[in-house]
């Protein structure tokens, strides 16, 4: 598990550059994965993950918060974000948001 000082750690470019490229190569993992499966195994893995938690597999439930549809698990407190909820949050915004977007190139 990480510790905690580690979340707050501010990132040289050089360390941010090969943040970018790990996360490059997991997006290309991904969508080479992506692009073996058939529709209809897609279709059943849909089915088993929908709507639910990343963290703990329990179900999510939509909640407006300030505007935005989010996606909330009452049993870890997890809150999860649509692509494009998280871009209209970065046209409002600017800092840390923007940040987060520049991470995964969603503009």
């Amino acid at each position: 598990m990480k510790s905690a000082h580690m979340h707050n750690k501010h990132f040289t470019p050089e360390e941010q550059y090969f943040a970018q490229e790990e996360i490059e190569k997991l997006k290309k993992l991904a969508d080479d994965k992506k692009s073996k499966i058939s529709a209809n195994e897609e279709q059943k893995l849909k089915q088993l993950h929908w709507m639910r938690c990343a963290k703990c597999g329990h179900e999510l439930h939509e909640m407006f918060f300030h505007g935005y549809t989010i996606d909330k698990c009452f049993h870890c407190g997890g809150v999860f974000l649509d692509n494009t909820d998280l871009k209209k949050m970065i046209g409002e915004e600017s800092g840390l948001l923007k940040a987060i977007l520049s991470l995964f190139k969603l503009s």
